[in-house]
């Protein structure tokens, strides 16, 4: 059977086969997409669930997926997903060359294409930038565009998240754009366009169309995102428990079914207290001790190939320095680092010189914080 043929059937029997799962779980609601001909759908990125939310809201459309590199190195898993649905593989911490002209050659071939523009998820609620080179992809594929918004997908599951809080999920195309009016439009214009239709706040909808998000440990893993505590401004000495996140200074607030913490002092949500971390991180003005900014323990450090092989190098303890990060006796001057990624929680990827490496963080170990200093370079 020819392998695109082959892809269609499947996908299409996933979709009948998922879909009450997800209406289950996320209490999904979708609009089905109403295009002809092959496109690109750009969606913003809110949980690792995102491309079974969005593809089952295609109404049984077909289309390739771009997938974080790291699933390409499960070995048998890989082999499997790739005789499946065949994804496109995403190099993060890379320049993207590739995965762009994977894309292409996809939809030069008729075929459709879903990516995510953001490039990860977003951590506070809040849609963020997109990579500049989709509207230069937009414009090359010669495919119309589609473009896609989940709604509730961060406060069911947000990045951090451990367990799925139940409330309500609504995905929906925002618009299609035909070949012929995108050629009128700069790869700049389509880029802001996109910006525009797939934005999300998901703190501002809950202000306007309050909904309830049940679950009995909805604080759990939230220190994965913040790092910083309001009452001593110490890094990394934040826990959660249940619905409460808490220091061991006393400083304590409990996050409520309606996703604010209460008491709603210094911080009503979740983007306004890593609006606050970030500053303080930037202007140092935590405690800390000379050059040593903060460190963790617990950290394995890989060197990754292009063929999806890797090479243990490290492991122990992660410390930042100014100018520098060092793992056990491995040392990366930041301006040496050419480009940084997370992808979920755990795993934070870079490249240096020419190689490409992945930090791999157990248990609770909040890594935001380091590619935070390393966006300052």
């Amino acid at each position: 059977m020819d392998p695109y043929r082959r892809h269609v059937l499947i996908y299409r029997f996933l979709s009948v086969l998922v879909r009450p799962v997800l209406r289950a779980k996320f209490n999904l609601r979708g609009e089905k997409l109403q295009t002809d001909g092959p496109f690109l759908l750009v969606s913003n990125h809110v949980t690792g669930w995102d491309p079974l939310l969005v593809g089952v809201c295609l109404g049984g459309r077909q289309a390739y997926f771009v997938a974080s590199e790291h699933l390409f190195r499960l070995g048998l898993l890989t082999k499997v997903l790739n005789w499946l649905l065949a994804p496109i593989p995403r190099r993060k911490a890379s320049t993207g060359m590739d995965t762009v002209k994977a894309c292409l050659r996809q939809l030069h071939a008729g075929h459709s294409v879903c990516l995510f523009a953001e490039g990860e998820q977003c951590w506070n609620g809040q849609t963020g930038p997109i990579f500049p080179a989709t509207g230069k992809l937009v414009k090359s594929s010669g495919a119309s565009l589609v473009t896609f918004r989940l709604e509730g997908g961060y406060l069911s599951l947000p990045r951090w998240g451990k367990h799925i809080c139940r409330g309500a999920v609504y995905g929906h195309p925002v618009g299609c754009y035909s070949p012929e009016a995108l050629k009128k439009l700069s790869p700049k214009e389509v880029n802001n366009l996109i910006q525009r239709d797939i934005a999300e706040d998901a703190w501002a909808q809950q202000r306007t169309q309050p909904v309830r998000y049940r679950g009995k440990r909805r604080a759990e893993g939230m220190e994965r995102a913040l790092y910083a505590c309001p009452g001593c401004r110490r890094i990394g000495t934040l826990r959660t428990d249940r619905d409460r996140i808490f220091c061991s200074c006393g400083f304590e607030r409990v996050y409520t079914e309606y996703c604010f913490f209460a008491p709603e002092e210094p911080f009503e949500t979740l983007a306004d207290w890593d609006a606050w971390q970030r500053e303080l991180l930037h202007s140092r003005a935590f405690p800390h001790e000379g050059g040593l900014l903060f460190q963790d323990d617990g950290l394995e450090l890989k060197r990754l190939h292009p063929d999806h092989s890797e090479d243990l190098l490290a492991r122990g303890m992660l410390r930042q320095f100014e100018g520098r990060l060092e793992c056990a006796d491995h040392c990366f001057a930041l301006p040496e680092i050419s480009n940084m990624a997370m992808v979920q929680a755990h795993l934070l990827l870079f490249s240096c010189k020419g190689e490409y490496y992945q930090l791999r963080a157990s248990g609770e170990v909040n890594l935001r914080k380091y590619l935070e200093i390393w966006k300052e370079i």
